[in-house]
């Protein structure tokens, strides 16, 4: 027996690096004892875990191998969960995910990045001014929304500095749901009751570009939080990074369910790629005009240039909204676009 490890340590029933070595046992650990914890940040390696209610420090045990471990993912602890100076668990089990938002660095790359696991909603923050709203992130973030199977949520910040209306004509169309917020920045925090309804019960990832005023509102929402907050450049409009890795926070008086009751607070983001997703996987995000494709034909990506689309043919009868199908087009040309 490796004197490392003993019978009880995961480790223990590694397969040895030898070519041709054959696994030490037929008997695989059960984690019977394991606990249950939640994913809050990464950092470098090290894992901090919520696990009944405290912090706790951890690494992965070597059978996960390259396994990706991301905030928001569901996992089951062995070793010293007590959270106590100096303790450290051991990541021996990653629960199967429900979504997974991911991103690509750009349209070309065929990597993806996981930016989050387990979430139910994606509230894309947008100021209306200072700087002004980039339509091509916002389309950008409800597309990956969509092909991850998140309810998407604009929140729209700054609104005394100009009018909500123009920015909401673009995307009522699509059904989007909306929320804006009154005075953040000023003392007292302002009203962030119709926020904090939508948020509540689920899992929510913030994003948007620096200087929107996310982390401000991150901190307003979980005073504990204590989020740096930047500022926009006056001369190119745009905001400073402030924070600079995922964060996932516990709301106020959210109860004990590990799943709900969560922000995600993430980096403001200047590049968000879209090469994993497929134009058939976002038209099933809108029932109503996938069900108007059956008859396309073969291959067809329902853009506005593709012969024969069911959209068109849907909107010459009336039996679509053009409004609705030319925002949805939008959304597939978000894909290709990099201007944003």
């Amino acid at each position: 027996m490796n004197r490392r490890y003993s019978e009880h340590d995961p480790e223990h029933y590694d397969r040895p690096n030898r070519r041709g070595s054959r696994p030490r046992t037929k008997e695989r650990p059960t984690y019977a004892d394991a606990v249950p914890g939640v994913i809050v940040t990464v950092d470098r390696g090290r894992f901090t875990v919520m696990v009944a209610g405290r912090l706790i420090w951890a690494v992965k045990a070597r059978p996960l191998g390259r396994k990706g471990v991301v905030v928001g993912d569901r996992v089951r602890l062995e070793g010293d969960v007590s959270g106590v100076d100096g303790s450290l668990a051991r990541i021996v089990e990653v629960e199967e995910r429900t979504t997974v938002l991911r991103r690509t660095a750009d349209d070309d790359d065929p990597y993806e990045r996981v930016i989050v696991a387990n979430a139910t909603q994606l509230v894309v923050v947008t100021a209306l001014a200072d700087p002004e709203p980039r339509h091509g992130l916002i389309d950008r973030a409800l597309v990956a929304a969509y092909d991850a199977g998140l309810s998407p949520l604009l929140c729209l910040t700054k609104a005394d500095l100009a009018d909500p209306e123009i920015l909401l004509s673009t995307y009522r169309a699509l059904g989007v749901p909306w929320v804006v917020t009154h005075g953040v920045n000023q003392p007292g925090g302002g009203d962030l009751s119709e926020l904090r309804e939508r948020l509540e019960g689920q899992s929510s990832v913030l994003l948007g570009h620096s200087g929107v005023g996310k982390s401000t509102l991150v901190n307003a929402l979980v005073p504990d939080a204590r989020r740096e907050v930047g500022h926009v450049n006056a001369v190119t409009g745009r905001g400073r990074h402030t924070s600079t890795s995922a964060l996932m926070l516990r709301l106020p008086d959210a109860g004990d369910d590990l799943t709900r009751g969560w922000i995600i607070d993430t980096p403001g983001i200047r590049s968000f790629g879209l090469a994993h997703v497929e134009p058939e996987h976002l038209i099933e995000a809108f029932p109503d005009l996938d069900e108007m494709t059956e008859d396309c034909p073969r291959g067809c990506t329902h853009g506005a240039d593709e012969p024969e689309c069911g959209l068109d043919e849907a909107v010459e009868r009336g039996d679509a909204d053009p409004e609705r199908v030319m925002s949805f087009r939008r959304l597939l040309d978000a894909r290709s676009v990099s201007s944003y």
